[in-house]
């Protein structure tokens, strides 16, 4: 009897020959094949989640945005109209102030309030035949082509609701304030400014509301 035959079993069966039968399960190669795989999958993750804190901590992600917004604002002040061009100050404006209506010393007391805002005061009288007692409005910017986008948006910012007009035939950069039947004051002088401000700032949009965020 071999000495691998068990004790008991009476010589019937005999384990001959010098193998033995394995006694654990074979490995299973596609678990560990698996298990790598995640493993490698799960460190890039926490490499690429390391990174974006990394960003967000040192403020580079802030700084692309600051610098986008920047961008933006810069081309929205550049495509400004008013951003293109210098409106002339009040002291380079010279006004004629002429009173169309019945209401004695109009003109004069416009034209004294006019000066102390900083224009240039010309002619203050009685307006001419031709605008005499028919101005129904407020009043009437009159000036030349050249003053449409230059003296008359200055002046108009003391008197929003007052009409513009232009004379291509005028000669001269003066300005004519028609007074009218609805006149009673000018603009305050703070609205004004504020008027004169949008006008002139460097992100005032065409309306002459100014962008906010920027």
């Amino acid at each position: 009897m071999s000495m691998l035959t068990p004790p008991g079993m009476g010589g019937q069966y005999r384990i001959t020959g010098d193998k033995y039968p394995r006694m654990r399960r074979p490995r299973r190669r596609g678990r560990v094949v698996f298990a790598v795989v995640a493993s490698v999958a799960a460190i890039g993750v926490i490499g690429w989640g390391t990174l974006q804190l990394i960003d967000v901590f040192t403020g580079q992600g802030g700084k692309a945005s600051a610098s986008g917004a920047k961008a933006n604002c810069a081309t929205k002040a550049n495509a400004s109209p008013a951003a293109l061009k210098a409106l002339p100050a009040p002291g380079q404006i010279t006004v004629n102030v002429l009173n169309a209506t019945p209401r004695s010393g109009l003109a004069k007391q416009t034209a004294d309030e006019l000066k102390k805002r900083g224009f240039h005061i010309g002619d203050v009288g009685n307006a001419t035949e031709e605008f005499d007692k028919k101005i129904k409005g407020v009043a009437l910017l009159l000036g030349p082509k050249a003053a449409v986008d230059t003296s008359l948006p200055v002046l108009g910012a003391q008197l929003p609701a007052a009409e513009r007009r232009t004379d291509p035939a005028r000669t001269g950069a003066a300005v004519d304030l028609i007074l009218g039947d609805g006149f009673k004051s000018l603009s305050s002088k703070t609205d004004a400014d504020k008027a004169l401000a949008a006008l002139t700032g460097p992100t005032a949009s065409p309306s002459g509301d100014t962008k906010k965020g920027c």
